[in-house]
């Protein structure tokens, strides 16, 4: 088990996740105009403009192997990883919660999931922020 803090919680499809509070920078609603990245996987939504910055944004769905739903992610968290922008495509941003305990879960098989928390009685699974990182970096390779 492992001592937490506060944490940004939210949906991707019907199944809730959370990142630490100091990975995220900021929450923004997905914009119509997404550009769609050529010879991409499924998990690269594409790029946005925002503010004047170029920001990546990428789906966890296919990353979590979440099958895909009707509709696309309606928010974008941008996460804080030095010079580059980086967004997640998320169904819903439900808040910043405080998560007192992680536990080792048999279902946090996909190596992003590093844990469980419980809010209230919501199971949270708790992502790597420097695993997401490594996987979206692995994404580009050989581009």
């Amino acid at each position: 088990m492992a001592e937490l803090g506060r944490h940004v919680v939210f949906r991707v499809g019907t199944g809730r996740y959370a990142l630490p509070l100091s990975a995220v920078r900021e929450v923004a609603v997905t914009p119509e105009l997404v550009t769609r990245i050529p010879r991409t996987g499924p998990a690269v939504t594409g790029v946005i403009n925002l503010r004047g910055r170029v920001v990546t944004v990428v789906d966890l769905r296919p990353l979590l192997d979440l099958p895909d739903p009707a509709s696309p992610p309606a928010k974008v968290l941008l996460l804080d990883r030095g010079r580059r922008d980086l967004g997640l495509g998320v169904s819903e941003v439900e808040g910043i919660e405080h998560l007192d305990r992680v536990v080792s879960s048999a279902t946090a098989t996909s190596g992003l999931v590093r844990g469980v928390a419980v809010l209230g009685e919501v199971e949270v699974g708790m992502l790597d922020a420097d695993e997401l990182d490594a996987r979206v970096t692995a994404l580009f390779r050989g581009r």
